[in-house]
């Protein structure tokens, strides 16, 4: 899956508008105590290109975690991947997730950092899709990953661009999105 198929008028509207936040933005000093809670949410596209499947549609999330210091955090989150057609007559597939993650970041100056993610997540599709994913199941629990950048804009507020995969037994899901980021 490549981001070719995303519709790119709707991204590059997002992209520079997120620009011009972070443009816009006074600079931060970088948070003296860097541990501590965290939530957010998130709004962006599912993608999915498996067998009878080739759609995007709008996505959300909801995510919380603890910051135990600049490059370690844990987060627990929600991910709505909304209604994805099918080529055939029917079959539309309504997925979600419940998922936590390790996330690693590294930073490249006082307010801009970059991080990757790694965990499980517990999926749940509205039915059971052999034909796309090989199982007969609804729900089940896979590997889910993904990298994305950070811009903070005081000791309370980032913005996140965020690409990640949901693995559901033999088919990939994919979720980009920006999400603000609240610290506590």
């Amino acid at each position: 899956m490549s981001l070719s198929t995303l519709s790119r008028a709707p991204l590059l509207a997002t992209l520079a508008a997120a620009l011009g936040l972070a443009l816009a933005a006074p600079a931060a000093q970088a948070a003296d105590n860097e541990r501590g809670f965290y939530a957010g949410a998130g709004v962006g596209q599912s993608l999915v290109d498996e067998g009878r499947y080739d759609d995007e549609d709008t996505a959300f999330s909801a995510f919380g975690g603890y910051q135990f210091n600049r490059y370690f955090a844990l987060e627990a989150g929600y991910a709505d991947f909304g209604e994805l057609e099918s080529r055939d007559v029917g079959g539309d597939l309504e997925a979600s997730s419940g998922y936590l993650v390790a996330v690693g970041s590294v930073p490249f100056g006082a307010n801009l950092s970059g991080y990757a993610k790694a965990g499980l997540h517990r999926w749940d599709l509205d039915s059971a899709l052999p034909a796309v994913i090989g199982g007969r199941d609804d729900s089940g629990t896979d590997p889910t990953y993904g990298i994305g950048l950070q811009y903070r804009f005081n000791d309370s507020l980032a913005l996140r661009g965020e690409y990640s995969r949901f693995e559901i037994e033999d088919a990939d899901l994919d979720l980009a999105q920006l999400q603000l980021r609240f610290d506590f």
